[in-house]
């Protein structure tokens, strides 16, 4: 069983960027593609980003492309999301997650997912 601890949310203004991380355990970190979703209040969970198992994949979500970087340290057990030039609406719950499944297309979809993380959120606000 995998547990994912995320952290590195906050408070901050808009223009400017964060780096969230995604601390696993409990299992081969390495066996899972992992992604990120975010919900906003009185949102559905919406896909933000994912990544397989080695790093070499990668894809977003259209609406977020261009601002963001995920990653992955599987030496270290973790994940990280890279968000720039942040705004307002970008305000939400920012969840990792952990997959078996390992074709990253269908990485988009919640239900595909094992394990998740309880959470960190970010406010962007002036």
């Amino acid at each position: 069983h995998v547990q994912l601890v995320e952290s590195g949310g906050g408070l901050v203004q808009p223009g400017g960027s964060l780096r969230l991380s995604c601390a696993a355990s409990g299992g081969t970190f390495s066996d899972y593609s992992m992604g990120w979703f975010r919900q906003a209040p009185g949102k559905e969970r919406e896909f933000v980003a994912a990544i397989s198992w080695n790093g070499g994949t990668t894809r977003y979500g259209d609406f977020m492309k261009g601002r963001l970087t995920i990653s992955r340290d599987n030496a270290k057990n973790t994940l990280y999301l890279q968000i720039g030039s942040l705004k307002p609406e970008d305000t939400a719950v920012y969840y990792c997650a952990a997959s078996k499944t390992i074709v990253l297309v269908q990485l988009t979809t919640p239900g595909r997912y094992d394990y998740w993380g309880q959470g960190t959120q970010v406010t962007v606000s002036s």
